[in-house]
């Protein structure tokens, strides 16, 4: 077996990449959101916000892909971590594809001078053990909701949005498409570093740090990733402050696919109801904007129960739970 280093130009590579994923899915998670195969060499050109990670794919004396590992390498923050992924066909499995991906996943993470290496998986009892026999502790637990946005009931949205609404009288929402105007730019530093309340669980981790020129570099990235960004934002009228706001992407490959990049609302606003203010707005704007929109994915720490009491509002349902494990080298 060999394990190479995937580049985004690499149609083919892509593509095998996305089949192991897809091939995967089959058997541990049938409705978990995969990439495209452009989407997915858009992701190792552009990843979330200008730093992209990188993945290496596993292929057998036959050249037949076998599994794939993904690797995050954090720039702005955290930068003694690295984050992996990894995927193994189903048709593979027991042959040592997968402890051949983790000690490649190591030995990357020691060459980058990096110390501590963080993994997800799906939330399967062989994935778990695999985890801890290579020692791994489970450190936290994500969850992935989807909405069915084709078959929502709009009145319980719009009942949502009033009560917010009334809720919320001394904020006013603006809703932008694209990049920020320089004005609100600052601004919005502040309100995206709010995301760092939400729970950590015991990850090992700093918080994320947020700077005009990395907000700038995710817009970048996602208009180059080929996906329009939509933000709601609530500002304070007395102050002129931004207060909370949540941003959603639509992809144009497959538009009938968004997903819920972040939902967040700055400490000093909090108890006015902002999060469901802005996530209600969201959707009636997206009715209208993005009427093909049918399904939209948003991942929450399980123990985020504000959060997840407004996404169940929303009648978002589980699609998977994703452990997060670390360990230090």
């Amino acid at each position: 077996m060999e394990i190479t280093r995937l580049s985004p130009d690499d149609e083919v590579g892509c593509a095998d990449a996305v089949a192991v994923m897809s091939a995967a899915a089959k058997v541990d998670c049938p409705e978990v959101l995969l990439p495209t195969p452009r989407g997915f060499a858009n992701g190792l050109r552009y990843g979330w916000d200008l730093n992209p990670g990188q993945a290496f794919l596993a292929r057998d004396e036959d050249g037949a892909a076998v599994g794939l590992l993904e690797a995050s390498i954090p720039t702005y923050d955290n930068t003694n971590l690295l984050w992996a992924f990894g995927t193994v066909h189903p048709d593979r499995r027991g042959r040592g594809i997968g402890p051949a991906l983790i000690a490649h996943a190591e030995r990357l993470t020691a060459e980058l001078g990096r110390n501590s290496i963080g993994l997800s998986t799906f939330d399967l009892p062989a994935a778990d053990a695999f985890a801890r026999r290579h020692g791994f502790e489970r450190k936290a637990m994500e969850v992935n909701r989807r909405q069915d946005v084709a078959g929502l009931d709009w009145s319980v949205v719009q009942r949502l949005y009033d009560d917010a609404v009334a809720a919320s009288s001394a904020y006013e929402l603006i809703q932008i498409t694209g990049t920020l105007p320089d004005e609100l730019l600052e601004g919005m530093v502040a309100v995206t570093a709010s995301i760092n309340d939400a729970p950590k669980d015991d990850l090992d981790v700093e918080d994320d740090e947020y700077t005009p020129e990395r907000l700038r570099a995710y817009e970048e990235a996602q208009q180059k990733s080929e996906r329009t960004l939509y933000r709601v934002i609530a500002r304070e009228k007395a102050t002129g402050e931004l207060a909370g706001h949540t941003t959603i992407t639509v992809e144009r490959e497959r538009p009938h696919i968004g997903e819920q990049n972040d939902t967040a609302v700055a400490r000093a606003h909090r108890g006015h109801r902002l999060g469901a203010l802005v996530k209600s707005a969201m959707l009636l704007w997206m009715r209208d904007q993005e009427p093909q929109l049918a399904q939209l994915d948003t991942w929450n720490a399980e123990s985020n129960n504000h959060m997840i009491a407004i996404n169940e509002a929303l009648n978002y349902r589980i699609i998977t739970r994703i452990p997060d494990y670390q360990k230090s080298l």
